[in-house]
């Protein structure tokens, strides 16, 4: 029989990672969880948890993040701090090499790296990382206390930050390239009518500029969202304005990189195409969080799918045990 360091290995610690570590190991299952950073992912930028079931408005993403961490480690769930660089899956064992050095394996695999940051892509936003330009507004937004905050995106992860970061200054300003939100109606609905934020719609920025710090920015608006336009209509307008910092929430990239070579169905995004039961094409692994082709990406899904996905590895780890691991 071949043999496993662990029964289950997860990657990724953010909300779907963390719910399949406890009831994996609440399945009896030995379980290691690979996270290069904190425990939490993404959920830890929330200000206020205010639509998970169950969870008091004034919760916060890191006090949620930590009390599923540390229920995992309850269970009896093992953490470790690294990066997986590569994937293969020989002898019906997966073996996850590491980028500190050496692999772990197991017969069964959680995929729930989540998403990273999507750029804007402009001139300076990269030049100014870190000295003005941001992606997380609870980690950077009280060093711009009082100054004018740019804001780019129309998604939840945009109107919630703005929402956030209008408690620090009344100088906030909300660009989306199209004529209205994505965001949940409920959390746009209170964007639109809070006085400390300015909304501008159809607005996108083109540049980033400043000395040492971001100094300003280069906008251009579009009265017909970017559609083409007829004879007369009102052409784009570009300017530049003062600004102090610019936060960034334009959306996410699927971290896959780990599974490249494995010949894993992807959807037209990158995102993992699973069955209901979170399994992919390729027995044994499982996806579930936002790395998932899904059309909902709220925290309670993830949740939810990370548990499901545990409840699949259980059963597959089942039938493989007493033979071997296919």
């Amino acid at each position: 029989m071949a043999q496993a360091d662990w029964d289950l290995i997860i990657v990724g610690a953010g909300p779907a990672g963390l719910t399949a570590a406890q009831y994996g190991a609440r399945s009896n299952l030995r379980v290691l969880v690979i996270e290069r950073l904190a425990p939490g992912g993404q959920a830890v930028n929330i200000d206020r948890l205010e639509n998970y079931p169950g969870i008091a408005p004034e919760k916060s993403g890191w006090e949620f993040a930590a009390d599923l961490h540390r229920q995992a480690e309850n269970f009896g769930a093992e953490f470790l701090t690294d990066s997986v660089v590569s994937l293969a899956k020989e002898g019906g064992l997966f073996r996850v090499k590491l980028e500190g050095g050496g692999e772990r394996c197991a017969p069964a695999l959680i995929a729930a790296t989540g998403t990273s940051r999507r750029t804007l892509g402009v001139p300076g936003e990269a030049e100014f990382y870190g000295r003005g330009v941001s992606y997380c507004a609870a980690c950077d937004g009280p060093f711009f206390k009082g100054k004018k905050i740019f804001v780019a995106g129309g998604g939840d992860a945009a109107c919630d930050e703005a929402q956030y970061l209008s408690r620090l200054s009344p100088q906030i300003v909300l660009v989306h390239r199209r004529d209205r939100f994505r965001a949940q109606k409920a959390l746009a609905g209170r964007v639109l009518a809070n006085p400390a934020v300015q909304v501008r719609f159809n607005t996108r920025i083109l540049e980033i500029r400043g000395d040492a710090q971001v100094g300003s920015v280069i906008l251009e608006e579009s009265p017909a969202g970017g559609k083409p336009v007829g004879p007369g209509a009102a052409a784009s307008r570009r300017y530049e304005e003062d600004a102090a910092a610019v936060f960034v929430f334009i959306g996410s990239v699927p971290q896959t990189s780990f599974l490249d070579g494995l010949g894993i169905e992807k959807d037209e995004n990158g995102y993992l195409v699973t069955g209901q039961d979170m399994a992919t094409a390729l027995p044994g692994l499982f996806a579930a969080g936002d790395v998932r082709s899904t059309p909902f990406r709220q925290v309670v899904v993830a949740a939810g799918e990370g548990a499901l996905a545990a409840h699949s590895a259980a059963s597959y780890i089942d039938e493989c045990r007493g033979e071997t691991y296919r």
